[in-house]
């Protein structure tokens, strides 16, 4: 498959992360208080943005230190002009300037009012502050555990255990029948809305067979010839969405009520008009921005062919 554009959302990663470094303190407290080094600021789990011009999630580490203490500090990386990037959560108690707000990421993001690398940047440190936020304490004795590595993991004082952030997989997969693909809906979908299917990889399974037990689950569908398209990080909160295609060796449907409202084939004209937002019926597909746009494009233009 040629290789998706990156307007699927939260793929073009700018940052050199320095990993060898993490553990190197002096090095990155100097760079902690480089003139040059930027802040990405979080209160409780929503990016904190400049409003004067547009939306800025820089801030300079002068400004950083104005919010207060932070709860976490974690070092995202360098960028291209070795210009280093660190995330900090807060509370309801951090100070901001009244040209400060806070806006959820996924609206920013949709909406593209931020630049693809930055957007990247923004989902890492979000699943990463609220990794610790969800590990505060040890999973082995239960004791408060201390961040390390420049944030990149938490050891626990008392039975000297090390945590590291964990990355849930996702398959996200278009079942085609020829012509046809199988598109559903869940309840908190947009009215009309329909789009690829997908679920959690679990223990001990590979994606392909995720992809084979999430369509038979979820819509009685059993299907053969999995291919990977592509992935997205998903930071919500910490989810990577990987795309395949898949062939549909049976077409009857049985839906799983408890995981979607409605489940269907579709024409792949139709496929074509949801994306154009032209369906007769009012039925639309994921915006550009979610990897499951990219999976339709790619059959309603025949580059499955």
């Amino acid at each position: 498959m040629p290789t998706p554009p990156h307007a699927i959302g939260f793929t073009l990663d700018p940052l050199d992360r320095v990993s060898e470094k993490r553990d190197d303190e002096a090095f990155v407290a100097s760079l902690r208080d480089d003139p040059s080094t930027r802040f990405l600021l979080f209160l409780n789990n929503v990016p904190l943005f400049k409003r004067n011009d547009g939306h800025d999630p820089l801030f300079s580490a002068q400004e950083a230190a104005s919010a207060g203490t932070p709860l976490q500090t974690v070092f995202l990386g360098c960028d291209a002009e070795e210009r280093a990037l660190f995330a900090a959560s807060f509370d309801d108690n951090a100070k901001t300037a009244e040209e400060v707000e806070a806006i959820e990421l996924r609206p920013i993001a949709m909406q593209g009012l931020v630049a693809p690398p930055l957007v990247s940047a923004l989902g890492e440190a979000r699943s990463m502050l609220d990794w610790h936020r969800r590990h505060r304490f040890c999973a082995n004795c239960g004791q408060p555990t201390d961040s390390a590595g420049a944030g990149w993991r938490r050891i626990c004082p008392n039975c000297k255990a090390q945590h590291f952030p964990r990355v849930d997989p996702v398959v996200i997969m278009l079942v085609t029948d020829g012509e046809r693909c199988l598109l559903g809906r869940q309840p908190q979908f947009l009215p009309g809305m329909y789009s690829a299917l997908a679920g959690f990889v679990e223990p001990g399974e590979t994606f392909e067979h995720a992809v084979y037990r999430e369509v038979l689950e979820e819509a009685g569908i059993r299907c053969t010839d999995v291919r990977y398209f592509a992935s997205q990080p998903w930071p919500f909160p910490s989810s990577l969405m990987i795309g395949c295609f898949a062939r549909a060796a049976s077409t009857e449907l049985t839906v799983d009520k408890n995981e979607l409202e409605d489940a269907r084939w579709f024409s792949r004209e139709e496929v074509a008009a949801m994306l154009d937002g032209m369906h007769e019926e009012g039925m639309s597909a994921p915006k550009p921005f979610a990897i499951a746009h990219h999976l339709l494009k790619a059959f309603a233009t025949g580059e499955l062919d």
